[in-house]
C-alpha cells in the first residue's frame, strides 16, 4: 500500500485512472502474499463455533438487526466467512468477490458447505482497484472490507471506488492497518522478505519472526502465575471474529501487498464524502487494525 508513511491520505492525488491488476497478478509472486491458499487451509479448521464467533462479530459492529432484510456486499470475501455470517443474519441479498481466484474458490466452497443452496449469494473473482468493475456491482446498505483494502497494494484508489458502492442511509465497514511509523516500515521489510522467499522456508520464517513477540508474552504470563493465559491465547483465538491464531499470523508475517493509515486519516477521508462515524474500534496505537463503521448520508 503506501510505502511513503508519511503521506497524509486524503491529500493524495484522487484524478486519473486506477492502477487495476493483471490476472497474473492473482497467483503469489514475490510481490504478492498467497491469501488464498492461506484461506483454504483455514477452511480446513472452520467449524459451527467459528461460524457462530463471525456472526458475533458482525453483530458487534452493526447491531443485533443490523442485516436483517438488507443487501450486503463483501469486498475481498477470501473464506467467505463473513458472507456466510452475513447470511444467517437474514441479509436478503448477498454478493462475495475477490482478487484471488483461490479465495474466490475457497468462498465458493464455503458456500458449497454451509450456504443451503441460496440463490441470492452470488460469488465471482473482481478488483475493488477496477472503477468499471465497481460501477457495475451498484449499491449495497452494508458494504463489508475486513482487513482487504491495505493489501490491493492502492489503499487510496481502494477508498475511493469502494465508498461508491454504499447506498445512500447505507452503512460501510472497514478495518485498516494501523499506522505505527517506524514499526509499519520494519513490518513492510519483513513482509517483502517473506514473499521473497521460497516456498519451504516460509513458515520457518514466519515461526523466527513471531517468536519473540510470543515468548514475551509467554514470559509474562509465567510471571503472573497464570501459563494457561498463554494457552488460552491459542484455544480460545476462535473468539476473535472466528479466526484461527496460526492462520493469522501467517497473514500477517506475510500479508503483502501492504499499506497503513491513522485513524485521524480515515475519520477525514470519509467526513468529508458525506459519512459518519458510527463505531470504531481500535487496537491501541499497537500492531493490527482499527476497525470502522460509517453511514453514508441519506438522500
Amino acid at each position: 500500500m503506501r510505502e511513503n508513511q508519511n503521506a497524509p491520505l486524503v491529500s493524495a492525488p484522487e484524478a486519473g485512472k486506477p492502477s487495476g491488476r493483471s490476472d497474473a497478478a492473482s497467483a503469489a509472486t514475490p510481490e504478492r502474499f498467497a491469501f488464498g491458499k492461506n484461506w483454504q487451509r483455514f477452511l480446513g479448521v472452520l467449524d459451527d463455533e467459528r461460524i457462530a464467533e463471525a456472526e458475533l462479530s458482525l453483530v458487534g459492529m452493526l447491531g443485533k438487526d443490523g442485516l436483517a432484510e438488507r443487501s450486503f456486499l463483501d469486498v475481498g470475501s477470501g473464506s467467505g466467512l463473513f458472507s456466510l455470517a452475513a447470511a444467517r443474519l437474514g441479509a436478503k441479498r448477498i454478493h462475495s468477490f475477490d482478487f484471488d481466484v483461490e479465495s474466490v474458490a475457497c468462498t465458493a466452497e464455503l458456500k458449497r458447505r454451509y450456504g443451503s443452496g441460496r440463490e441470492d449469494w452470488a460469488i465471482e473473482r473482481g478488483d475493488i482497484l477496477d472503477s468499471a468493475y465497481v460501477d457495475g456491482l451498484g449499491t449495497w446498505d452494508v458494504v463489508y472490507a475486513w482487513g482487504v483494502l491495505h493489501h490491493t497494494g492502492d489503499l487510496l484508489q481502494a477508498l475511493i471506488n469502494i465508498e461508491r458502492t454504499v447506498s445512500p442511509g447505507g452503512r460501510l465497514f472497514i478495518s485498516v492497518y494501523n499506522d505505527q511509523g517506524f514499526r509499519s516500515k520494519l513490518w513492510l521489510r519483513i513482509k517483502r522478505t517473506y514473499n521473497a522467499l521460497p516456498g519451504v522456508l516460509k513458515p520457518a520464517f514466519a515461526f523466527a519472526v513471531m517468536f519473540p513477540r510470543e515468548a514475551l508474552f509467554l514470559g509474562g504470563c509465567l510471571l503472573a502465575r497464570d501459563p494457561l493465559a498463554y494457552v488460552r491465547s491459542w484455544t480460545e483465538y476462535k473468539r476473535s471474529r472466528g479466526m484461527s491464531r496460526w492462520h493469522d499470523l501467517v497473514d500477517w508475517v506475510g500479508g503483502y501487498p501492504f499499506e497503513v493509515a491513522k485513524p485521524e486519516e480515515v475519520f477525514d477521508f470519509y467526513g468529508i464524502r458525506g459519512f459518519t462515524l458510527e463505531q470504531l474500534k481500535t487496537c491501541a496505537g499497537g500492531i493490527g487494525c482499527n476497525e470502522y463503521v460509517f453511514r453514508r448520508q441519506a438522500l
